[in-house]
């Protein structure tokens, strides 16, 4: 599959056919370079052998395995979300059934099989890795409800140019040489659901609004917090997870792969003066303790928010009823926890890269975030109700409700406008470019390790004792080795 910049495409400006992708060859063009044979809804597929896929013909007695996610399921909303749509469903003897989570087996590995479910909930970067290997369905989305209420970036992380075969009159494939003569045609394979960005969390009767609206102002927080108890801190969160961290880097103009994150032979995480945000990464840490190099601080955060220990911490919107359980065991109601919990987007970055300097000149953060959505498996045996379901699944009832018990940032806009709030803040985010939608190229699993040992080991250099990446040249030097072993990574073992 070749992948294209979209940065400017437009679903519901182009005039889109859809299409279903299926594995057709192995054609080594390069590591990221395939081909996937799509069909057009008035076409056939498989060479002329196969069916159409999205007929609107429901499959009566369809038993639709889902994969939800898990805080969805723990929360209760999946056990509502299926009640609900097999009671609308009924007359058609269609059932939706949770897919097991535990039992969860690769969609590549297992799929072929006959494993694994007819609907899944991933992130945009999953669901698209399964597109690249032809193993889930492009989506016609304009049969959606909610195609006309998601915006263009959201659509967007779910993009791919695909490629149709051509027939004749006879339905039979024109042939261009040996192989079947094929044109390319934009092609969706998720609907999108919540966006994932992050979010300041926060206890109002510990720390003022004001002080979350800039890194400097928290910077400053966290030290003085310290000095009244040693025990308790301000704002604390792992500084070793990549997705929470990369927008220290992005924020300054810093990039992960070339042409809008679509070219792999060029990685850019020391372009564009990115060590200012290396530096602040540094001295956030360094504002903390030593906790914020390793993993177990993360599942801490509800607890000790709730108890007081941390006043603000940073993760996602979908885990706010995490927060708000937290409060209720340590003695809150539940009216009182949802007065006390306080949530903010994202501070403020000094241009310079210092926030010893509280009167800098200030830059919006942008942070990673992803699409979260669903997808249907290029196995399933019922992909008309599982379509039906993603409708379902995705109309404002069901956004809405999913809002209300979990907290998500919907990714339909006239949800986030009912509801208001961070939801409504984090849509805006979005669209003025301050979220930055992780790739969703293979190659970006190679990318994940080598950027979590660069922030551990910016982050633990603020604690040692002879430092080894205090100033900003240094800290180009090590974003510059990064650049290099995540290139060598990618085209060694991708």
């Amino acid at each position: 599959m070749q992948y294209q910049n979209i940065e400017n495409y437009s679903p519901k400006k182009s005039k889109l056919r859809v299409i279903i992708a299926i594995t057709l060859a192995v054609l080594h063009l390069s590591v990221f370079t395939g081909l996937i044979a799509c069909i057009g809804v008035n076409s056939r597929t498989e060479l002329g052998q196969g069916r159409i896929i999205f007929t609107g013909e429901l499959e009566r007695g369809a038993r639709i395995r889902v994969l939800e996610n898990d805080t969805a399921i723990a929360q209760g909303f999946f056990s509502e979300l299926i009640a609900a749509f097999n009671a609308e469903y009924a007359s058609y003897n269609i059932q939706a059934i949770d897919a097991n989570q535990g039992n969860f087996l690769d969609l590549e590995q297992a799929g072929p099989f006959g494993f694994g479910p007819c609907v899944l909930f991933q992130a945009n970067d999953r669901i698209m890795r399964f597109a690249e290997g032809g193993h889930i369905f492009a989506l016609p989305i304009e049969q959606l409800d909610t195609f006309e209420y998601v915006g263009d970036k959201a659509w967007n992380a779910f993009f791919m140019y695909a490629y149709e075969i051509v027939l004749d009159e006879n339905n039979r494939p024109v042939m261009d040489g040996e192989q079947p003569l094929r044109h390319r045609v934009p092609s969706t394979f998720g609907a999108p659901v919540m966006i994932q960005g992050p979010v300041i969390y926060y206890r109002r009767s510990l720390v003022d609004p004001e002080v979350l609206t800039t890194w400097a102002n928290i910077y400053q927080f966290n030290r003085d917090r310290a000095t009244a108890n040693p025990a308790h801190r301000g704002y604390i969160r792992s500084m070793i997870d990549p997705y929470f961290n990369f927008g220290y880097l992005l924020s300054y103009g810093a990039y992960i792969f070339a042409e809008n994150n679509t070219d792999p032979s060029r990685i850019g995480l020391s372009q564009n003066g990115a060590e200012r945000g290396a530096n602040v990464h540094r001295q956030l840490a360094s504002s903390m303790d030593n906790r914020v190099v390793d993993h177990s601080l993360t599942p801490l955060v509800y607890e000790q928010l709730a108890r007081g220990i941390f006043a603000a911490t940073m993760t996602t919107p979908d885990v706010y009823t995490l927060f708000i359980d937290a409060l209720m065991r340590n003695g809150f109601s539940r009216e009182e926890a949802v007065a006390e919990l306080g949530v903010a987007p994202m501070p403020k970055l000094p241009l310079c890269g210092d926030l010893r300097n509280p009167d800098a000149e200030l830059i919006p953060s942008i942070m990673m975030g992803g699409i979260n959505g669903y997808a249907i498996s290029a196995y399933t045996p019922y992909p008309n109700a599982a379509l039906a379901f993603i409708n379902f699944a995705t109309s404002f009832r069901s956004i809405q409700r999913r809002h209300e018990l979990l907290g998500i940032a919907p990714a339909r806009e006239d949800v986030a406008e009912e509801v208001g709030g961070i939801s409504l803040i984090i849509n805006e985010e979005l669209a003025e470019g301050n979220i930055f939608v992780m790739p969703s190229i293979r190659a970006m699993t190679q990318v994940w390790g080598p950027v979590e040992a660069f922030f551990a080991d910016l982050a633990q250099d603020a604690f040692r004792s002879r430092p080894l990446l205090q100033t900003q040249t240094q800290q180009l030097q090590r974003l510059a080795q990064l650049d290099t072993t995540i290139y060598n990574a990618i085209w060694t073992f991708a």
